[in-house]
């Protein structure tokens, strides 16, 4: 019993990065439609900037890498959007193919400029401890992506950017007819969607190391988290995330590491083909 209570914490961290990953490509591939591949390595840009930061802040990088991880993400991102993928909408096939070489470009900078062995980042003395079952680590990655997820409903819901990229979003030509600048709008949202990745990578630098292919290892589950969730629904990624952080961590704790990864795949499987739109579906006027 005592096991058991111990890896609710644990499942319920990784479920908090996985939303953390989830939430960008919530924006990048939800609802734009772009398989981006070199989201990974957004997620260790981030990682590897509080790393870098260190040096500077001591044991408080992690909160100042948190904003300075957001725009070089994000920086990355826009980047990759206005020279590459911009040309690929509509071609989501296209978009993996590209994103998945950039990924690969991406990985081999990090061995150049920091490695190839991992790299550890120092926890902050006031992250040390546990609150009953909770390391204060975990807990703060879950008040992380909580604060986040409230961040974008905010933004989504409440300025008038956010009801723009919703417009584009669910109808692009219309929103174009109307007088919205579709392209500024793309470019927002890249931005946003990979500097939430950003946020994740520093996020996963209190749970273990950093290194170049750190963003493989959690890109697929990610992506799972949107599907099942929901293309582009928010709410379905939460519930997603946190069901398939609790859903590993349980599974792994019964059995191993590799043996938990198929029961993830089976079980998301499984549950599309009951229902192969997710948990939420996006009502507009071209569904029937």
């Amino acid at each position: 019993m005592e096991g058991i209570l111990n890896q609710l914490p644990i499942g319920l961290s990784i479920g908090a990065v996985l939303l953390l990953i989830a939430l960008g490509l919530t924006f990048t591939f939800g609802q734009m439609g772009v398989i981006n591949m070199a989201h990974g390595e957004f997620i260790m840009a981030g990682a590897y900037t509080a790393y870098l930061l260190q040096d500077f802040a001591d044991r408080n990088a992690v909160l100042v890498a948190l904003p300075v991880a957001f725009l070089v993400a994000g920086l990355m991102g826009l980047i990759l959007e206005r020279t590459a993928i911009r040309h690929f909408y509509g071609r989501p096939l296209d978009t993996l193919l590209l994103t998945w070489g950039v990924s690969l470009v991406l990985q081999q900078v990090a061995r150049d400029l920091f490695g190839a062995p991992n790299v550890q980042v120092l926890s902050p003395t006031w992250l040390q401890g546990s609150l009953g079952p909770m390391p204060y680590n975990r807990l703060f990655i879950l008040l992380l992506a909580v604060g986040s997820v409230v961040a974008i409903w905010v933004y989504m819901n409440r300025s008038a950017q956010g009801r723009r990229m919703q417009a584009v979003m669910q109808n692009r030509q219309l929103a174009a007819t109307s007088g919205i600048n579709t392209g500024r709008v793309d470019q927002r949202t890249f931005f946003i969607g990979s500097g939430l990745a950003g946020i994740a990578g520093v996020a996963l630098t209190l749970i273990g190391p950093v290194g170049p292919t750190l963003g493989t290892y959690y890109i697929v589950d990610a992506f799972l988290v949107v599907v099942a969730g929901g293309l582009g629904q928010l709410r379905g990624a939460v519930i997603a995330a946190l069901a398939l952080g609790l859903l590993n961590s349980y599974a792994e704790f019964w059995t191993n590491a590799s043996l938990a990864k198929v029961i993830v795949f089976a079980v998301i499987i499984a549950f599309l083909q009951f229902r192969p739109q997710g948990l939420f579906v996006l009502r507009s006027r071209a569904l029937t």
